[in-house]
C-alpha cells in the first residue's frame, strides 16, 4: 500500500492522523512507514521535513525503493493511529523561499532564456542559471519578483494528465513523461516540481536577492524570501546602526562617513609612516661609532624599521648592530646586521644561542628569540 501523500494534497497541513503500516529498527535508527504522511520527503533542492509521530522525534524523511520512510528516534507500534505535527516553521520558511525561487527563476527564463541548472536551500538559497546576468539586470529581476508579491498571484500545484502535458509548455531540468507534477506561478512560471508551495505569493511577504557571482560560465544568485530574508534584514540593520553611530552619521549616508574615514586613515597612515622615518633616523643619528657590538631594545618598532636601524648602527662598528623588539614574557623578534662579520657563518650558533630560528644574509640576519633581554646582553657582550 503506497503512502498518500497530504503534503500534495494540502502544503499547510501541520496536524494529521495517520496508521503505522510497518516500523523497523535499522543503523541506530527507527524506519516508520504510515498509510498517510504530510512529512516531506527530501527532494527537489528542498530538504525533508522535521517533527513528531506520537512522542517519537522525526530528524529526516526519505523516499526508499518507492516507501516514504520517517527516521525516528524510537519505534511506533504497528496497526495503531497516531497524532502527527511536523515542524511548521521550518517547513513555511522553506516554502517562501522555494516559492521565491520559482517566481525569480520563471522571471530569469522568460526575459532571457537561461535555465535555472541548480538550486540549494541551506543557511541561504542558491540558484544557478547557464546564462551571465549583469547587476543592472538582476536588480530589475528583483523587483519584478516582488512585484508578484504585491500582486499575490495564485500557485497552482496539479498532476496534468498525459495530453495536457504534451501542450504544456512548463521548465523542468528531467525528461519526465508520468506522475509529472507541476507547479504554476498565474502570469509568471511554470516548473515540474515535487515540494510543498505556498497557496499564493502573498505568503512569500519578501524577496531578497543579497549577492551574486559567476559560476561555470553562468551566474549563480544568492537569494532569501519571507521570514528568512526579514531576520537577515533585522541582523544588517543592527549592524549598520552600531556603524552609523560609531561614525556618527545617518544610516543612510555611512557609506559616505566611511569613506571619508578611510580618507582620513590614509592620511595619518602616510604621516605616520613620515614620523616613523624620522624617528629612525633620529635614532640612527644617535649611535656613535664604538668598538664594542651594539644592542639596541625597542618596545614597539615595525620589523622594516629595526632593519634600517641595524642596518645604519652596522656602519658605526667593525662588529655588529642587533637590534630586539618585543619583551621577556612574549619574546622578541631581531635583525642583526654586520659589514665586518660574514653573519651566515654566525646565523647558526646566533639563533641556538637565542633559542630561536632566523636566517638571512652575509649582511643581514632577522628572526625570532625566546630567551630574555640579560641573557641577550650577556651572550653578545662575552661573544663579540
Amino acid at each position: 500500500m503506497k503512502t498518500v501523500k497530504l503534503y500534495d494534497k494540502d502544503s499547510h497541513i501541520k496536524d494529521f492522523t495517520a496508521k503505522v503500516l510497518d516500523c523497523r529498527e535499522k543503523d541506530g535508527y527507527f524506519e516508520i512507514i504510515l498509510d498517510s504522511t504530510a512529512f516531506f520527503p527530501e527532494g527537489g533542492g528542498q530538504s525533508a521535513d522535521t517533527g513528531k509521530i506520537g512522542n517519537r522525534i522525526i530528524s529526516d524523511v526519505q523516499i526508499i525503493d518507492g516507501e516514504i520512510v520517517h527516521y525516528s528516534d524510537g519505534a511506533v507500534e504497528i496497526g495503531t493511529t497516531v497524532n502527527c505535527s511536523i515542524n511548521w516553521d521550518k517547513r513555511f520558511r522553506r516554502m517562501q523561499n522555494h516559492s521565491g525561487e520559482h517566481i525569480v527563476s520563471g522571471i530569469v527564463h522568460r526575459l532571457y532564456g537561461f535555465d535555472n541548472v541548480g538550486f540549494h536551500m541551506g543557511d541561504g538559497v542558491t540558484v544557478d542559471f547557464n546564462g551571465e546576468l549583469t547587476r543592472d539586470q538582476i536588480l530589475s529581476i528583483e523587483k519584478l519578483a516582488n512585484e508578484a508579491i504585491y500582486k499575490n498571484v495564485e500557485f497552482i500545484c496539479e498532476y496534468p494528465d498525459v495530453e495536457t502535458l504534451k501542450n504544456l509548455d512548463y521548465r523542468s531540468k528531467l525528461e519526465l513523461t508520468e506522475d509529472v507534477r507541476v507547479v504554476t506561478v498565474k502570469g509568471y512560471d511554470a516548473c515540474a516540481c515535487c515540494a510543498p508551495h505556498v497557496y499564493s505569493s502573498g505568503e512569500i511577504g519578501i524577496i531578497k536577492i543579497l549577492d551574486f557571482n559567476r559560476h561555470r560560465g553562468g551566474v549563480r544568485i544568492h537569494m532569501l524570501c519571507g521570514s528568512d530574508a526579514l531576520e537577515d534584514y533585522e541582523k544588517k540593520y543592527e549592524n549598520l546602526r552600531m556603524i552609523a553611530a560609531e561614525l556618527c552619521s545617518k544610516q543612510n549616508e555611512t557609506a559616505e562617513a566611511f569613506e571619508k574615514l578611510m580618507k582620513d586613515h590614509g592620511q595619518l597612515k602616510t604621516e605616520i609612516a613620515a614620523l616613523k622615518k624620522e624617528i629612525t633616523n633620529l635614532k640612527s643619528s644617535a649611535l656613535g661609532d664604538t668598538d664594542n657590538c651594539i644592542l639596541i631594545f625597542e618596545k614597539e618598532i615595525q620589523m622594516n624599521d629595526l632593519r634600517k636601524l641595524v642596518l645604519s648602527g652596522a656602519e658605526k662598528t667593525d662588529k655588529l648592530c642587533a637590534g630586539f623588539v618585543g619583551d621577556d614574557e612574549k619574546g622578541y623578534r631581531f635583525a642583526i646586521a654586520s659589514k665586518c662579520i660574514d653573519l651566515t657563518n654566525k646565523a647558526k650558533d646566533i639563533t641556538a644561542a637565542l633559542n630561536g630560528k632566523g636566517g638571512g644574509s652575509a649582511e643581514l640576519l632577522q628572526g625570532n628569540a625566546s630567551i630574555t633581554k640579560k641573557e641577550i646582553e650577556l651572550y653578545f657582550n662575552e661573544n663579540y
